[in-house]
């Protein structure tokens, strides 16, 4: 048999192909059953990581809104606040005329110097009982004395029966004088006296004196100042020498330290849910912004309970719709940017916890 010929051999040598037929076999195998469990391995780590969570876009920054009216009806002086201008407390915010109240508190004490002046005459007049009351006990006394005198001269025949009954009528009035004396004295006496709502205080110097404090406190009032931190907003009601009614809102304080999330959540989403879980929540005006919070609470009525006109289900073309119920999402950190109410937030609930 001839020798194999040599060109044969080395182009079996050379062809690379030739040499990578044996490796076929394995790469198979792999493909097969090497990529689905990568991918079932992928699906599985999902679907554990995203079974304990619940999530929502519906959700808002709520802070607390304070309305501040005036105390008093006035015309407006001054304004001392601005939109989104950041207020203490105690901070004056706006001024009303002072000038009816100062008036007022004018005629208020004007009023004590009265009470104080009747309440002089009342005491001098009821001093001057004793004087009615001793000269009265005197006429009975001279009249008693007459009238024994009459007695006596008629039992023997020198006076006259008119005379006598005069004196008898003398003192007969002279009695009733008496009485009218010591009347007199009891009514000065219960003018002066005080009541047990305000003891030892005059009924009309305390009346006088409760309407120097109403004065008062009004003429205080026309200063109106912020009764809490925050920003101010809608400030342009404030313009100067615009009238203002009392309890009219006039300016709005928005609490910003205070701002929490109000998650509306689907009715299905509840099951799990419960305060004091974890939330992480997102906003849409700051993306990569992440805060911690936490469920502070959860509504007691779905948002279609609460609106202006309920949905009425009562008839044949009813349709079922999933309700969403206001969950309110509590801040745990501090947030590096300004958190706005009404800015838009997704919220994500750890339910596992």
């Amino acid at each position: 048999m001839a020798d194999a010929d040599p060109r044969i051999e080395s182009a079996a040598a050379a062809d690379p192909v030739a040499e990578q037929k044996p490796k076929r076999p394995l790469l198979r195998p792999i493909l097969m059953f090497g990529v689905p469990l990568v991918v079932i391995a992928a699906l599985a780590l999902w679907w554990s990581l995203s079974g304990g969570t619940v999530s929502t876009d519906n959700a808002y920054v709520q802070q607390d809104k304070v309305s501040v009216a005036s105390d008093v009806a006035g015309r407006i002086v001054e304004v001392a606040v601005k939109e989104n201008q950041t207020v203490k407390a105690g901070d004056l915010l706006f001024r009303i005329d002072p000038e009816p109240y100062r008036i007022a508190l004018a005629q208020a004490d004007a009023a004590i110097a009265n009470a104080q002046v009747q309440v002089t005459t009342m005491r001098a007049s009821y001093a001057g009982t004793d004087a009615d009351i001793q000269a009265a006990r005197d006429r009975i006394a001279a009249a008693q004395e007459d009238y024994a005198r009459q007695k006596a001269l008629m039992d023997r025949g020198f006076t006259t029966r008119a005379r006598y009954e005069q004196a008898l009528h003398a003192v007969e009035q002279a009695r009733a004088g008496l009485q009218s004396a010591l009347a007199g004295a009891d009514e000065a006496r219960a003018k002066l006296s005080s009541g047990s709502a305000v003891p030892g205080v005059n009924p009309a110097i305390a009346a006088a004196q409760a309407q120097r404090a109403k004065a008062l406190l009004d003429l205080e009032r026309t200063a109106r100042r912020a009764p809490v931190d925050g920003v101010i907003s809608q400030a342009d009601r404030l313009q100067v020498g615009q009238m203002m009614m009392s309890g009219l809102p006039a300016v709005t304080i928005v609490r910003s330290r205070d701002a929490w999330i109000e998650a509306n959540f689907k009715e299905t989403d509840l099951a799990d849910m419960r305060v004091g879980q974890p939330a992480e929540v997102r906003f849409d005006a700051y993306p990569g912004l992440k805060l911690k919070g936490h469920v502070a609470s959860i509504g007691s009525q779905t948002g279609s309970e609460t609106s202006v006109l309920p949905a009425q289900n009562a008839n044949g073309n009813w349709v079922k719709v999933t309700q969403r119920v206001p969950v309110r999402i509590a801040i745990d950190q501090q947030s590096p940017r300004q958190l706005i109410a009404g800015l838009s937030a997704e919220v994500t609930v750890d339910t596992r916890q």
